[in-house]
């Protein structure tokens, strides 16, 4: 059990029969009243994200959530291959599940696989991924200047928001939180 006094961004805890991960928290003493704790908690589940408020002080289970590094094979039909990078057993994770995370898959790439008591609750992708360009409008000289952005569809799948200079070929580093564009590799 933890207190949810002791709440850190990335903590996973079981609440109501679900396991959650503290996305944000904010301790709140009112002038009047009993202190709370108001949290933002993602489902490992389905990815919903729910805020949550808890008294000061109650006490809340502890997820351990096992961890295992491995790559992404390939996809067949419906289903995803990984191979856990030191056993080199291989596993295979639905497309309902990871449907966000296909977004940023590429094959070969090592992603962290979450498992809380042999059930696999998701993919972790790293913060940024570099992706190519397969498709966008080509620049035109002069149209740096304004700063502004065209549409373009990496090698996923996925469409980014890019700058002008930009062309196909390109690999780029895009943000796995919000799906947007960080810089060129």
């Amino acid at each position: 059990m933890i207190s949810v006094n002791d709440f850190k961004t990335g903590l996973t805890i079981e609440v109501d029969n679900s396991i959650w991960q503290v996305m944000d928290f904010q301790h709140v003493k009112p002038g009047k009243g009993a202190a709370f704790v108001r949290s933002k908690l993602r489902n490992l589940r389905n990815g919903n994200v729910q805020e949550k408020t808890f008294r000061a002080g109650e006490k809340v289970s502890k997820a351990h959530i096992e961890n295992r590094k491995m790559n992404y094979l390939y996809a067949s039909g419906d289903a995803h291959t990984f191979m856990d990078n030191l056993t080199f057993d291989q596993m295979e994770i639905q497309t309902n599940q990871i449907e966000y995370e296909l977004k940023f898959l590429k094959e070969n790439m090592e992603v962290t696989i979450m498992t809380y008591h042999g059930e696999t609750l998701g993919v972790d992708l790293p913060n940024n991924v570099e992706l190519k360009v397969t498709e966008t409008e080509p620049g035109i000289k002069g149209d740096t200047a304004s700063g502004g952005t065209k549409p373009a569809t990496v090698e996923t799948g996925l469409s980014v928001q890019v700058p002008f200079f930009i062309n196909e070929g390109d690999v780029l580093l895009i943000n796995t939180s919000d799906g947007k564009y960080v810089s060129r590799a």
